[in-house]
């Protein structure tokens, strides 16, 4: 049924003193709306409503987000300077003048993270028996119990290097934790500069000591290690000492040309270490003339310098988050749901291919359990004697994923196997080339893809004899084949038996395995060939069906909105006059509420327990409703530069839990901002302080219900 916020009146075209939407005032700097959505994670570790330990890793996620940021994006923007590229973005703004805008909006922010951990959450955890020390607080039996693994652990793995004649400046690894001392031999007055990287990879950032009262205390390696420098340079003077850490250019790209995709990405991850130096943080409380000393033998920018103080790599949160004990401090533990319609006697032996063949099935990941869903679907593959084939994409998945033993299993039966691994599935290639070998070794035909394009979508191909005929199952989603992501992002999975889909992605398959053009499909939209076009079009029928005086509504969900075509698109849709709702997680290059040209377009951001990750696009016009899902963002890297399937969603009550989860994502009070047409994002406040909508709650209560209802009727 629609509700009356779809507005019935037909609207004229735009007057012609109305804003232009090419107008680069009214696009927004992709990074510097980057900034934005790690700021509201920030918030999120301000907010005096989450449990503490839950604040930490807001805390800590922000931290790890913003090192991605500086490796790939501002790497980016870097590189243009380097290469002299002065080309000007949709925002009108050149490379350098992007930077130095990051700079100014980056800086601030980082020192309120900073003094978020050490003036806000650690004094806090400290109450709660959770304490980060100084070397210099423990009593004497704790620093000898650190001195005795100092001897025995860290010592041995350590590698003092000085910076003299013949001895150059040591090369600095990405992300790793330097200490920077300044030695004085006694006897000649010779001062030295000498660099301690301190071992992380192979010894705990923190080191854990018990407290008097039983309390856990972390101390810092970089504590434990500044504590024994006379051990590392004995018989000399310590005159002066620093941590600091380096970001580098982490991005790469594989040569269209490249003859063995596997063979150039690995080489390609070994230089991945050695990229330019985009980022050197500096604690705070380095004195001037070892600053200097950091900078100039670094050779950077000052603005790719920041100051910062206490710890450095806050990532190492995440150590205090896991701390054991205190699950009082995180959020209630949940545990996924088994769907009702997959629930036939036992859950985990549940008739997944029965259950499509009364409809399809619709599963929202993490309140759906992707054990008793997704895993369950492949297992019953494998072990059906008339199902010929399985076909899967890998994009990421986990070490101890069930999913590719099962194609392993299938494929020592003699069923046709394919598994397309995208090896450039940034971070994850090393464990995706590893996964790779696997699965060639034991005859699954694996599949790389084409070089210049990642393969991002996310499906799996089930043919089945049925009869004299054959029968397509298939799985499409909206996130990776990854069991524990599934328990922290938010993702649909659609199961069904539609033959229409199961061709089009058999022959999605077929392309991208074998050597044919691209294809017209039947009903997916595929990216690059295709999907752009086919969401434009649904929003220029929205148009004129909103001109024809039908009641219309456009509502978006989606990671990112960059593409500025799409973005040109909408704006000249909400000039006509048609509503718009755009529920975007990161990223928002789009500047909603702008008279005479967004003005009936609204944008809201949920962040919050759960990383919402799914893909959603629907289109309403009078009595018909559009609703796809898939795997792509609509951004150019999505629509252009990657293998992207969203399909559409027939099923009427699958479609109407898509819509449901809509109307519940533009409804959250509980961790959802608004974007205004100042492109500034404001916290939302609820309506009823008593009682708040929230996205992630209302949606646990919701499958939680229809288990207990499920477990009634069984």
């Amino acid at each position: 049924m629609l509700d009356d916020r779809l507005d019935p009146a037909p609207a004229d075209a735009p007057s012609a003193d109305a804003p232009d939407p090419t107008d680069p005032r009214f696009f927004v700097n992709r990074e510097l709306s980057w900034v934005d959505f790690d700021r509201r994670v920030l918030e999120l570790a301000q907010d005096p409503d989450q449990r503490l330990l839950a604040r930490l890793n807001f805390a800590a996620i922000f931290a790890s987000n913003l090192d991605e940021f500086f490796m790939i994006r501002v790497a980016g923007q870097h590189a243009k300077v380097w290469n002299e590229n002065r080309r000007r973005g949709p925002d009108g703004r050149s490379a350098d003048e992007v930077l130095d805008l990051l700079r100014e909006r980056i800086d601030p922010v980082v020192q309120e993270h900073a003094r978020t951990v050490h003036e806000d959450l650690l004094p806090a955890l400290a109450e709660q028996g959770i304490l980060l020390a100084r070397h210099r607080d423990l009593s004497a039996e704790q620093q000898a119990e650190l001195e005795d693994r100092f001897r025995n652990r860290i010592y041995p793995v350590l590698t003092p290097l000085a910076v003299g004649l013949g001895r150059p400046f040591p090369y600095i690894s990405n992300l790793s934790l330097n200490l920077a001392v300044l030695v004085r031999d006694p006897d000649t007055r010779q001062t030295v500069f000498a660099r301690v990287k301190l071992p992380t990879e192979v010894v705990d950032r923190l080191e854990v000591v018990r407290g008097a009262q039983g309390e856990q205390v972390f101390v810092p390696l970089e504590e434990v290690v500044e504590a024994h420098l006379d051990a590392l340079f004995p018989g000399m003077e310590v005159l002066d000492r620093g941590m600091f850490r380096v970001t580098r250019d982490a991005d790469f790209e594989i040569s269209d040309d490249a003859d063995d995709v596997k063979r150039a990405l690995e080489a390609q991850l070994r230089n991945r270490r050695f990229g330019e130096i985009v980022r050197v943080e500096i604690d705070a409380k380095v004195s001037d003339a070892l600053r200097t000393e950091i900078v100039e033998q670094l050779g950077v920018e000052e603005r790719q310098v920041y100051d910062l103080p206490g710890l450095l790599d806050l990532t190492a949160l995440f150590e205090l988050v896991k701390a054991p004990g205190h699950n009082e401090l995180l959020d209630d533990p949940w545990r996924p749901v088994t769907h009702p319609r997959l629930r036939e006697g036992d859950d985990e032996r549940a008739d997944v291919f029965a259950a499509m063949r009364r409809g399809d099935v619709l599963v929202h990941h993490p309140y759906d359990s992707f054990h008793t869903s997704v895993e369950r679907f492949v297992e019953q593959a494998v072990e059906d004697r008339d199902v010929l084939a399985i076909k899967m994409t890998v994009y990421r998945t986990n070490a101890d994923s069930t999913l590719l033993p099962a194609l392993v299993r299938a494929s020592e039966q003699g069923k046709q196997t394919v598994a397309l691994v995208e090896l450039k599935a940034r971070f994850d290639e090393q464990a995706n080339i590893r996964w790779a070998r696997v699965l060639e070794d034991t005859g699954v035909h694996v599949v790389y893809g084409h070089p210049a394009l990642k393969t991002h979508a996310k499906c799996i191909l089930v043919v089945r004899r049925e009869g004299d005929k054959v029968r397509h199952y298939l799985h499409v989603g909206t996130g990776n084949y990854h069991a524990k992501t599934a328990n922290l992002y938010t993702d649909f999975g659609l199961f069904t038996r539609d033959q229409e889909l199961g061709q089009d992605v058999a022959d999605l398959f077929n392309q991208l395995t074998g050597f044919a053009k691209p294809g017209r499909f039947r009903k997916a939209l595929v990216a690059p060939n295709g999907l752009r076009d086919g969401l434009l079009e649904e929003v220029e029928r929205t148009v004129a069906a909103h001109r024809a005086g039908q009641p219309t509504r456009i509502r978006l969900k989606m990671n990112s909105l960059v593409d500025r075509q799409s973005i040109y698109a909408l704006y000249r849709a909400s000039q006509a006059g048609v509503p718009i709702e755009i529920n975007v997680r990161g990223i928002c290059c789009l500047v909603p509420g702008v008279p005479g040209l967004s003005e009936t377009i609204s944008v809201r951001s949920v962040l919050g327990r759960f990383l919402e990750h799914s893909r959603i696009y629907a289109f309403e016009r009078g009595e018909d409703r559009v609703v796809l899902m898939g795997s792509a963002d609509i951004m150019e890297r999505n629509l252009d530069n990657r293998v992207e399937l969203v399909v559409p969603v027939d099923d009427e009550g699958a479609r109407d839990e898509l819509l449901d989860a809509l109307d519940r994502a533009f409804c959250d009070e509980e961790g959802s901002w608004t974007l205004g047409p100042d492109a500034q994002w404001t916290r939302v406040r609820p309506a009823d302080p008593e009682h708040p909508r929230g996205l992630h709650r209302e949606l646990m209560e919701l499958h939680q219900q229809r288990a207990r209802d499920a477990d009634r009727e069984d």
